[in-house]
């Protein structure tokens, strides 16, 4: 087989040699006909004559499709389609205009005013988005320094104040807080009390109303800009349980984080006001550009870098970022933050609590143990994923019928551990602001600059990095509004901290050394918050793999121009060393978890081998003639495929086009219901010549006619060639593997259909590409023998677990009489992909069915 020199086929389907004329020429020849014709087909002739008159049955068909499509759950959008409708309705509007300007000689005023609101809606849902996710910011931020401080204690003059406004202005805490007991273990119980019934609660409304809004989300968010449709991820119920579960699920003092779920609450904001506009109702390409723009706020507000917020959408949520979309990313991000700003949440001016400001300079004698902290950030990123997949493959295998209890015992576990660390006992913000404050001028949270204190700091501080490393592997995933940006950061701040001290300490006992040399006499050196600082930079780079985004937010956090260089170098070490573990970060793993159908840009492969190796050959196709109702509608029962192409017959499946599944049942319905076709009426997918309608067809329904031939009998035939694309994307068997992927990455299509000389060989979609990547990239996996010894380890995990938990509830029900239980056997609702699919992703693509299904 020889390669040919144009491997993709951005035109019709080949006809068949010998013919004069194909049914693929044929349907071609009537550019009006086709229902959704794609931009790839469109010629240099076409572009000339793009204002030709648009058929308005055809438009109307269109219309009524796709509204009743409105894009399969979990199915990929096809962008090539959605563009070409989008192009029609432009098309269509152009018309309408031209045709009032005809009528009524001038455009008036209130059709100018229509058509300027028309051309701004874009900048109306950004402002309003921004707005929204401004105040709801503002609100979780109170909400939440308020329930982690009630954990502590109260305050007697309001008590819906917390500690940092009941005390306002005081050094060292003040008599209007008063703490639940003065005996210290009243005050732990009380703690664990609190923290286990806020886990509870938020872990409780996520089941029972909305479950799509547990974790953080973000790499569901990638898969849904990317074109993967999970209706309800980001509906209002996932909104409102967001964003009173978040609250709650940070004041528990799980090892978790409100940053990533800010992303997700800003982006269902994003989509539901979008949704009010017919404009992003009725496309997915301009609600991209308004997801997009979301993300960007989300971050923005998470951390006051509106800046930060576009990069880190950029960088890290979107696949397709264009000009545009990066000016409405930019100017919702600075809605939100103004909006936030003038909320004030804080009374300080400021953001986000852990702002801060340094007027210290730095010495490159420092870059040495910059270098090491970003070895820690980089060895941090990969440590955790490591463990916390394996910790999420133990949770989906054995606690999914028990999210309720595991969350409670979590929050539960937590509070009784981190209550006697001053570090972990606080909110992580709180944590992080503390540790990243100079030593002069300050407050000094609990003696941490006293220098008689200082190992026994840096002991404390080792013991914090240790649990928290430990926490937020058991609980990132865990059934609540989840995130791990700021507990990175603050197991990050807690090590820089560390090293900050030590060397801080290393100076004072050695000051006339060659490696001080750049120290002024009597002046502070080292600046041990500094290295917090660098560390939380770090470890957030190092669980994400981001760098420009993770650089300009840490700047806008503390404003310090002298720190960037500082920051570059930890970050680009974290980079380095995280490369060598494997790309991309923990979304991006948590997608390859899932399974989901997401082919990462960032990712480059050389694979060598031919898309026919990886394609599914000899699919179920449908001829052009030959078939009647009665058995399209048998291939439509017992396959659950999004499309068939179109052949023009079995023998030489010269390729004639593709026909959606959608498309294809509601011509099926139209023409039984509205044109009473019988089950035995023929099926032409490709204009027939010699026949005369019988009927007039209705605007909206397939052409039914009656043969005239004799030995026919007048038999009923129904046309369904409008509703068939001519110009799907077709490749050459030998194409390689790499274009392929690059087209599903460029373009976006739904499938892909693979052709040699006309005829039809095989098709690939998204799924077929991601099951061969997965295959190669794990050749030298472990032996069954490991995974079995590994499968045996956990049962025996979860025996002991199971024990210890019935001992638990054994002994509550008896001590409440029976009134109390804390089980929670009920099944879990669905989320994301666990709808009856295998939880791995090895299982769930080789179950599959590798031919269209997407």
């Amino acid at each position: 087989m020889n390669r040919r020199t144009s491997s993709i086929s951005f035109h019709e389907p080949r006809p068949h040699p010998g013919r004069s004329n194909s049914y693929a020429t044929s349907i071609s020849s009537r550019p009006s006909r086709n229902l959704t014709r794609r931009i790839s087909g469109i010629s240099t002739s076409e572009l000339e004559t793009a204002e030709e008159p648009l058929d308005p049955t055809d438009h109307a068909v269109a219309e009524e499709i796709a509204e009743i499509k409105r894009y399969e759950d979990f199915t990929t959008i096809d962008w090539v389609q959605d563009a070409a409708r989008e192009q029609q309705r432009r098309k269509a509007r152009r018309q309408e205009r031209a045709g009032f300007f005809d009528q009524k000689g001038k455009i008036g005023w209130r059709r100018t005013l229509w058509e300027a609101y028309d051309a701004g809606q874009g900048w109306i849902v950004v402002t309003l988005v921004g707005i929204a996710i401004g105040l709801n910011a503002a609100f979780l931020n109170i909400i939440t320094e308020w329930l982690s401080d009630i954990k502590l204690g109260y305050c007697t003059t309001a008590f819906y104040l917390n500690e940092s406004f009941c005390c306002w202005g005081a050094e060292g805490g003040c008599d209007e807080w008063h703490h639940w007991s003065g005996w210290w273990p009243v005050n732990y119980v009380i703690y664990i009390i609190f923290s286990t019934a806020f886990a509870f609660t938020s872990a409780r409304l996520v089941k029972s109303y909305a479950p799509y809004a547990a974790g953080s989300g973000i790499s569901e968010i990638k898969c849904i800009i990317a074109g993967f449709v999970m209706k309800g991820f980001l509906g209002f119920w996932t909104l409102l349980i967001k964003s009173i579960g978040l609250p709650l699920a940070i004041a528990s003092g799980l090892s978790v984080g409100k940053e990533g779920p800010s992303v997700h609450y800003a982006v269902c904001t994003g989509n539901v006001i979008s949704r009010l506009f017919n404009k992003y109702r009725r496309n997915a390409a301009k609600t991209r550009e308004i997801l997009s723009a979301t993300a960007a706020a989300g971050v923005a507000v998470a951390f006051g870098s509106p800046i930060g917020g576009v990069l880190f959408s950029l960088e890290e949520m979107s696949s397709y970022f264009p000009l545009k979309t990066m000016w409405r990313s930019y100017y919702c991000c600075l809605v939100a933050t103004a909006v936030l700003a003038a909320m004030n949440p804080f009374r300080t001016g400021q953001l986000v609590m852990f702002t801060v400001r340094y007027d210290r300079d730095w010495h490159y004698f420092e870059v040495i143990f910059y270098i090491l902290i970003g070895i820690f950030g980089g060895l941090y990123g990969a440590f955790v994923m490591k463990w916390n997949l394996r910790v999420q493959a133990f949770r989906k295998k054995y606690l999914s019928k028990f999210p309720i209890l595991e969350a409670s015992l979590l929050a539960l576990g937590t509070a009784v551990i981190c209550f006697p660390n001053m570090f972990l006992r606080i909110d992580m913000t709180e944590a992080m602001e503390i540790l990243f404050l100079e030593c002069e001028g300050g407050h000094d949270y609990d003696e941490l600059c006293d220098a008689q204190n200082r190992w026994r700091m840096v002991i404390t501080l080792l013991l914090a990095t240790a649990l928290r490393l430990f926490l937020v592997i058991i609980s990132y995933g865990c059934k609540v509004p989840a995130g791990i940006f700021v507990p990175s950061m603050a197991i990050g701040a807690s090590f820089g901290r560390m090293v900050g001290i030590m060397v801080q300490a290393l100076h004072e006992r050695f000051p006339d050394a060659a490696l001080f040399a750049a120290c002024e006499p009597d002046v502070p050196c080292i600046t041990p918050g500094t290295y917090a600082f660098l560390g939380a930079g770090a470890a957030l780079s190092g669980i994400m793999h981001l760098t420009v985004s993770v650089v300009v937010i840490m700047f806008e956090l503390t404003g310090a121009l002298t720190y960037i260089l500082p920051t570059m170098i930890v970050v680009g070490i974290t980079k380095a060393v995280s490369e060598r573990f494997g790309k991309g970060g923990i979304a991006d793993r948590m997608i390859w978890f899932n399974g989901f159908p997401f082919l990462d840009n960032k990712e480059e492969h050389t694979f060598g081998v031919p898309v026919s190796q990886t394609m599914t050959a000899n699919p179920i196709a449908l001829p052009a003639t030959g078939m009647k109702i009665r058995q399209v509608e048998k291939v439509l029962a017992e396959t659950k495929f999004q499309g068939f192409p179109v052949i023009e017959d079995e023998h030489s499946k010269i390729l004639i086009g593709h026909i959606g599944r959608t498309e294809l049942r509601y011509a099926l319905d139209r023409a039984k219901k509205e044109q009473m076709a019988s089950p035995d009426a023929r099926c032409f997918f490709a204009p027939q010549e010699g026949s005369h309608s019988a009927s007039t067809p209705l605007a909206t329904a397939p052409a039914v006619s009656f043969d005239d031939m004799a030995d026919t009998g007048g038999q009923m035939s129904v046309d369904f060639s409008k509703f068939v694309d001519p110009t799907p994307i077709s490749v050459h068997p030998n194409l390689p593997l790499e274009t392929v992927m690059e087209v599903f990455k460029k373009l976006g299509p739904r499938v892909i259909l693979v052709e040699h000389r006309g005829r039809l060989t095989g098709l690939v979609t998204v799924k077929d590409c991601l099951k061969y990547q997965f295959q190669a990239e794990h050749t030298h996996d472990i032996s069954r023998d490991a995974a079995n010894r590994k499968d045996r380890q956990e049962e025996r995990a979860w025996e002991v677990i199971k024990r210890t938990s019935g001992w638990v509830r054994e002994k509550i029900g008896r001590a409440s009489g029976g009134r109390l239980r804390l089980g929670d056997s009920s099944p879990p609702h669905p989320v994301a992909l666990d709808d009856g699919r295998p939880a791995s992703r090895e299982a769930e693509v080789e179950l599959e069915d590798r031919r269209n299904v997407v």
